[in-house]
């Protein structure tokens, strides 16, 4: 079942300020980012606008974000009004939404998961290609698809747990199930294969696909022994990767 996230929202905003989520996940896109500074930056399944933000105050001269669900969309933009730091919001699916400029990032934290097929993973490759300009580049993460259904409990630990019934072939749902203070919720992505991915991505004529392990700031290690994180980083349930547009 596609998840809904109109009906969500406020719970997925909540489930970004989990220690994991900034520890490991944001920082490690972060580095993959590097200095944006200038750069015009689009922001694909932007949700609440989390990254939005981050990738205006990282430097970005330009920043949108896009995504399905108007519940989310209205969020980033109270946010907006709240504390506003230029960013523009539109309500759309990414693979048919028409954009008249190109940018010279396209950022995407969960989207191509939401792929239930090949065809509809090629065509949000295809989207994020048609909006990169010659030499930009595609920074996601997305669940892991090398991740092993035994391995599925790993994040507990970190406020989330992934369920599968059935075999893992593509197409088939993965449940994440966030655990918060107040009682849980589910998302729903979708396996592919790794292979799948990277030929949807070249298909696109994006190259240079580089898959990044995760890895955890500082701070984290600060907070939290290294012994917290040691799971998650031998058998990481998500993924990082970044591309070029040719």
């Amino acid at each position: 079942m596609t998840t809904n996230y109109d009906y969500i929202a406020d719970k997925y905003k909540e489930s970004k300020l989990e220690g994991w989520r900034t520890y490991i996940e944001q920082y490690t896109l972060l580095q993959i980012l590097g200095d944006i500074s200038g750069k015009s930056a689009l922001d694909y399944a932007c949700g609440e606008g989390h990254y939005t933000r981050v990738l205006r105050r990282l430097g970005a001269e330009s920043v949108l974000g896009v995504d399905l669900s108007q519940s989310m969309i209205d969020l980033a933009k109270a946010e907006e009004s709240r504390s506003p730091l230029g960013i523009r919001y539109l309500q759309g699916d990414a693979r048919f939404t028409a954009l008249t400029e190109s940018s010279d990032i396209v950022f995407a934290a969960y989207l191509l998961n939401y792929a239930k097929s090949p065809q509809e993973l090629l065509e949000m490759a295809q989207a994020v290609s048609s909006n990169l300009r010659s030499g930009g580049r595609f920074v996601s993460v997305n669940n892991n698809p090398d991740d092993p259904p035994s391995n599925f409990l790993v994040g507990r630990p970190y406020g989330f747990t992934k369920h599968l019934e059935g075999h893992l072939v593509e197409g088939a749902p993965i449940v994440f199930r966030f655990h918060l203070s107040e009682g849980s919720f589910d998302v729903t992505n979708y396996h592919m294969e790794k292979a799948t991915v990277e030929a949807a991505l070249f298909e696109s004529g994006l190259r240079e696909i580089r898959w990044h392990e995760p890895a955890v700031s500082p701070e984290g290690l600060r907070l939290k022994k290294a012994e917290h994180w040691a799971p998650f980083l031998a058998r990481p349930p998500v993924a990082f990767f970044e591309c070029t547009k040719l």
